[in-house]
């Protein structure tokens, strides 16, 4: 979608004016019933798109990007424009400053046209937003678009955008890419800076892009990342050119599949969709290697023990304004505050001990390939679900395969692999050793070369 509009601007078969102007007229039509939007930019949006096309006509190209209607995740701070993190405690907010994604995506020359709708204070998997209403997944209204960065995915899913950021502490990326069809990218921790976003967990928080493809994701890549001043977390770590090469080989790639955990208590549908998808890169000349991870139920417990002191920390001062959060967000609050210090300290040291037996496993295989989420998206409102002849919370299985890849700061992607028979998106999973995006993203775009993927999806707003 970056690519082809990219050439329609240069070609002169578009302009950024007439690209902004349909993104915003299909925003207002549709706004209603998908909810995807928090804040629409629009006066500032077309200013931008006369200013883009004006730089283009005077040769002065900025990128890929430059030109093209993209949203953020409302906790991205933007000067002069509403940042609320999804939550009424920061329903006046107007920042003075633009984040650093931000910034790099207006030097590149994008349009933001607004700010998407997502789990209140992205503390949740439904987006559900109790403030700005609920989030609907393009695919089927009654079925969730998860979260917390669900309006970004929908968005993007529903064709209002050509690109959105949206951010991921515990699969807040990625669950909603595979339950709405779209990629989303989780970057290795610290590739992305964080400054001027609203945090949740400080050594969990992600921020990375959603697209319509995977090179799509791989050019907001190239133009969101590398070190920052102002991010402590910020990694030196060399950027290089992300986007996969046209026609790119995975011949020789050394796939590990894994023996235990991703695996197991999985749909039926989603245990086939990504086999096959498996079975598509042998057939590209890849390796599949049987290997063993190390024990993710344990990361998966240390992560949430992480994010809940974290979280508490950092939310823990808003409860003096309990009237103005959702119940669930309260409850995740106060839980967080019963989280010991010596349980923190304990779950940090057992996550460099997890880092380093993880860290063996690149010495045989060059990434890892396993299903994004166990089921297709829920049912609104469902609580819990059944897998594997087990009954599930809802909540802990649709994070289950994701959760802790945060804890491990692994860069990891989200990509469609096919449809359930009651016509949902099914998402495979990519994971990679630390600052290798070139190589999950080589991967994921040889298999959307392939054709493993789904077709558009149908949303019209009824």
């Amino acid at each position: 979608m970056i690519r082809e509009a990219a050439g329609d601007l240069r070609r002169g078969r578009q302009t950024s004016l007439s690209l902004t102007t349909a993104a915003l007229d299909r925003i207002a039509r549709l706004h209603g019933s998908l909810r995807a939007f928090i804040t629409v930019t629009a006066e500032p949006a077309l200013a931008r798109a006369r200013q883009a096309d004006a730089e283009l006509a005077a040769g002065h190209d900025r990128g890929a990007l430059h030109g093209l209607p993209v949203s953020v995740k409302d906790l991205f701070a933007t000067r002069g424009i509403l940042t609320t993190g999804g939550s009424r405690v920061y329903r006046a907010r107007v920042p003075d400053f633009n984040s650093t994604v931000v910034k790099r995506l207006e030097a590149a020359g994008a349009v933001l046209v607004g700010k998407n709708n997502l789990h209140e204070l992205a503390y949740g998997v439904t987006s559900a937003n109790p403030h700005f209403g609920a989030v609907v997944n393009p695919w089927d209204p009654q079925r969730s678009p998860g979260g917390s960065s669900g309006g970004s995915a929908a968005a993007l899913a529903a064709g209002l955008v050509h690109g959105a950021m949206g951010t991921d502490t515990g699969g807040s990326i990625r669950i909603p890419a595979s339950f709405c069809g779209v990629v989303g990218l989780k970057p290795t921790y610290g590739r992305v800076s964080r400054y001027g976003v609203l945090p949740l967990a400080y050594t969990l928080d992600h921020a990375g892009p959603l697209a319509a493809s995977v090179r799509d994701a791989a050019l907001l890549l190239n133009a969101v990342a590398g070190h920052d001043p102002a991010d402590p977390s910020s990694s030196r770590r060399p950027v290089v050119d992300f986007a996969p090469a046209p026609g790119c080989s995975i011949r020789g790639l050394r796939i590990g599949i894994p023996e235990n955990f991703f695996f197991e208590r999985l749909d039926p549908e989603v245990n086939d969709a990504v086999r096959g998808a498996l079975e598509r890169a042998r057939s590209l000349g890849a390796g599949l290697k049987p290997v063993r991870v190390p024990d993710m139920a344990a990361i998966n417990a240390v992560a949430r023990i992480v994010q809940l002191a974290e979280a508490a920390s950092v939310l823990g001062p808003l409860l003096e304004r309990r009237d103005e959060l959702g119940g669930d967000v309260q409850a995740l609050i106060d839980q967080g505050r019963l989280v010991g210090a010596t349980d923190y300290l304990d779950a940090q040291r057992l996550r460099r001990r997890y880092q380093r037996e993880f860290a063996g496993l690149w010495s045989e295989i060059d990434c890892i390939a396993a299903p994004t989420t166990p089921l297709t998206a829920p049912e609104v409102g469902q609580t819990s679900v059944r897998l594997g002849g087990e009954d599930e919370d809802a909540r802990l299985a649709v994070t289950r395969l994701v959760r802790g890849i945060n804890l491990l700061g692994l860069p990891a992607i989200s990509i469609p692999c096919g449809l359930s028979g009651t016509g949902m998106p099914i998402g495979l999973q990519i994971i990679g050793p630390a600052f290798d995006e070139a190589t999950v993203l080589t991967a994921a775009a040889a298999l959307e070369d392939a054709s493993v993927g789904i077709s558009a999806c149908p949303f019209d707003g009824r």
